[in-house]
Order: structure tokens, then sequence, then C-alpha cells
């Protein structure tokens, strides 16, 4: 059924290229990736043989856990002329808030964090950010945040959305010249299969925003990728597929770097379905690196009526709880941008690059994370990059990994007996995502 349905999207979508369904710079995504042949083994690091990047999107740090006991969360906003107590909401919204650069600069307010209500959402005010996220709706969260780490103060890379926070999380900037990306191409796929004349925009280290200034979004800067291959590291990217799936068309970081799309990676390290990865950790096949992107109903981004999210970052966390790699892996559970939502916590550092941006939540899960510990050091994005240079011994990629902070001695206890993983208990199990009809719905472009 899958597969017909998969079929006949793409016929679809080659009927419609001028719709945005399909690519028009890099061509098709090309067959599935089911039955690839292997990666070369994983190596062993110095502290894990296993990286596991998980990534979720667009929820802050209060809106996930305000009321996380130890964690610095609040129930109550600043805003421009006051106070607002949070409400308790369900997990997923009807409207998808703001997040492009201006509206974060609003809410921003010079450091003040108190501009959030001034940015309206569809046909509500802008109080509508307000709240937090009912505990037991994000059970899965808070019992992994129980069992091992929560950081309540990592920051995303830059004040934007999601297209620049997957480049981040691969590369841990986007240098253009002396100037990074920022905010969305004004076309999807957001990547080498954006149609001919897509345009991104950019933003100075003195934070000029220029819009719609910057190159087509197929890039030739370096991304960990770079640093992996020449070590004999092995790596893969898991994610919706693209031209097929608008969440492959928006989160897929490698599609807009054009050694990947263009070269033998692409369909082999960078994979399809995301669901792959279930398969994979059961087989004891993951590779060294793993990034793990999530179908749009399953990725907690508001707007949509799916619950699904807590359960596919469960299952994901199981099945690699319950192979033989669970003895040698960090998983690290975040969330790619601020979404629009409150937080009440100013980045810290002076801001450059548009950047930081606002907190997102991170989960490490690990037989070695600190049991039911929680982390008050600041971190961004960059630091997860130099956790992965640092493990195997790769040098800097030159971007935010040369200044951001390294976690493992706050994260891990490499002195303490590896700990049993314990299944985690979800309302969705591994079976409905592994035959979940791909949401192919489409989102807002932030």
């Amino acid at each position: 059924m899958r597969r017909r349905t998969r079929l006949l999207v793409s016929l679809c979508c080659g009927i419609a290229l001028a719709s945005g369904c399909g690519g028009g710079g890099g061509g098709s995504s090309g067959a599935s990736s089911s039955g690839l042949p292997p990666l070369p083994p994983p190596t062993k690091g110095k502290y894990f043989t296993h990286i596991v990047i998980l990534v979720q999107e667009n929820r802050t740090f209060d809106n996930l856990f305000a009321t996380f006991p130890g964690a610095a969360g609040t129930r109550v906003g600043k805003t421009h002329d006051g106070e607002l107590r949070l409400r308790k909401a369900n997990l997923e919204s009807k409207l998808s808030p703001h997040n492009g650069y201006p509206y974060w600069l609003r809410d921003y307010n010079h450091g003040a964090m108190n501009g959030f209500d001034l940015v309206p959402v569809g046909n509500e005010p802008g109080s509508y950010v307000y709240q937090y996220v009912d505990p037991a709706q994000v059970k899965p969260y808070w019992t992994l945040a129980k069992r091992y780490v929560l950081a309540d103060h990592m920051f995303q890379t830059e004040g934007s959305g999601s297209f620049t926070a997957h480049q981040d999380l691969i590369a841990g900037g986007s240098p253009i010249g002396q100037k990074r990306l920022i905010d969305y191409p004004d076309g999807r796929p957001w990547g080498c299969d954006a149609p001919a004349g897509t345009l991104t925009s950019l933003i100075t280290a003195n934070n000029q925003y220029l819009a719609k200034a910057g190159p087509f979004p197929c890039l030739r800067y370096r991304t960990l990728r770079d640093l992996l291959d020449p070590a004999g590291v092995s790596w893969r990217y898991y994610a919706p597929e693209v031209g097929y799936s608008f969440a492959g068309n928006l989160w897929n970081g490698f599609d807009a770097i054009d050694a990947v799309r263009h070269g033998p990676e692409w369909g082999v390290n960078v994979t399809w379905p995301e669901t792959l990865v279930l398969s994979d950790a059961a087989k004891d096949s993951l590779p060294s690196v793993s990034w793990v992107i999530p179908d749009y109903a399953n990725s907690d981004h508001s707007g949509d009526s799916s619950d699904t999210g807590p359960s596919w970052v469960a299952q994901v966390v199981n099945a690699i709880g319950t192979s033989p790699a669970w003895k040698t892996t960090a998983i690290l559970i975040l969330w790619d941008d601020w979404g629009g939502w409150y937080d009440h916590v100013p980045p810290p550092g002076k801001r450059s690059y548009g950047g930081l941006g606002f907190r997102v939540p991170l989960i490490v899960v690990s037989p070695f994370a600190k049991a039911g510990y929680v982390s008050h050091n600041d971190y961004e994005f960059g630091s997860i990059v130099r956790f992965v240079e640092d493990n195997w011994n790769l040098p800097r990629l030159g971007t935010t990994d040369r200044r951001a902070r390294d976690f493992v001695a706050d994260f891990f206890d490499f002195g303490q007996s590896p700990r049993p993983f314990t299944p985690m208990a979800a309302k969705y199990s591994a079976e409905f995502f592994e035959r979940q009809v791909p949401s192919g719905r489409p989102v807002d472009d932030e």
C-alpha cells in the first residue's frame, strides 16, 4: 500500500513541478534506499562507537519542560507591558507560530524577552504562544529526562528557523563568504532540488539582514561529512524522501550540500524512509554517526492534530536501547528551533550572525549518562558538532565548533558501570511507524 501511494504521489509531483512538489535544480531524489549496500563497520571512538542525533521540530524549553523539577522553567511569561501566566495546553496546536528572524527580533526585544505578545499567530493575538504542553502528553520525553540527562541551556545557533537549524546540525554554521545563511529559501525543496531561480537570505556579522541576497541553496561549504569520510567513520542521515514528503523537502540538511546531493552518498548515506533507523538498529547495523529526521506527522511541529512525536522518539530509543549498540551509544534528542513559542531565558554572549537563538530542549540518553541530571550550563548546536569531532579525534570545521563548550564531562560519567536499558512505554508502537504512510502534508515554511 505504501509503495503504491509513493508511486502515485511521484507521478503527481512530476505533473505538478510548477507548484513546488518536485525538484527543478537537481532532479528527482531517486529510488528508495531499502536494500542498500552496507556501510563500513562503525569505528570505536574516544567515548562512543555510535552517536545518534535525533531531531524534532519547533519547541522551546519552556514549551515542553516549563514545570520539570529542578529545571530552569517558568509558569509566568513577560509581555511588552506586564506578565502573563502560561497556560497548560495540548501538544499539538491548531496554529503554527511565526519563527523567522524578524519575528525572533521582536520576541527577543533587545534581550528583554518580552515581545512575544507583539507577534500575532493567525487570527489569534500574540499571547497564544504563552503556553506549556501538558506533561502527560509528552510523557516519554519526561521519562527520558528523569532517567538520563536534561540540558536546560541548549541554544540554537541562530534566531531563525528549520533551514539553517538543520545546516547547523551538520556543519555548526552556514558560511557564505563573510556572511551566513538565515531563514528560508524562497522555493522548495530547501536544497539542490529547489526550482531554478530559488534564492536564500543572508545575515552579516553585525546582524544586517539581507533578504533574498544569497545563493541558490545548493552549497559547497564543508560539513561533518567532510571530516568523517577521510577518517573512515561511517555516517547516515535518515530522513523522509525529498520530492515525495514535505518533511523531506524542508528538513533534509544534506539536500542543500552539492557534493552529497550530486554524489554517490545520496541514497546510500542519505537514506529514506527515516524508519530505516528502526531496522538498522534491530540488525545492529547502525553507522558511527546518525542523524534521524522525522516525518512531519511525528515531528512535534505545531499546526497538526498528530500526537505521535513522543512515541516516535521513544521507539527509536527503544530500538537502539534493545540492540547490541546500546552499550557504546550516545543519543542526543533535541528540537531544531524555538518554533515561535515563549521562552524566558535570554541567549548568552554577544550577538553575531543572528545568534545565539533561543533555548531548545536537549535530552541525552546513554548507558554512561548521569542519572536524573539537569545541566544548567550553556551549550549550542556547535557543541554537538564538537562532540562528534572530539569523539573520533577529527579536526575542527572552524564554524561554531571552535567556540562551543564541550559537554562530555558534564553529561557523562565513565566511571560508572554501563546502565542497562529499560524499554520505554509509548502510545504508538514501532510497527505503527513502520506501517505509517508518510504524511506528505504541507507545512509552513518555518
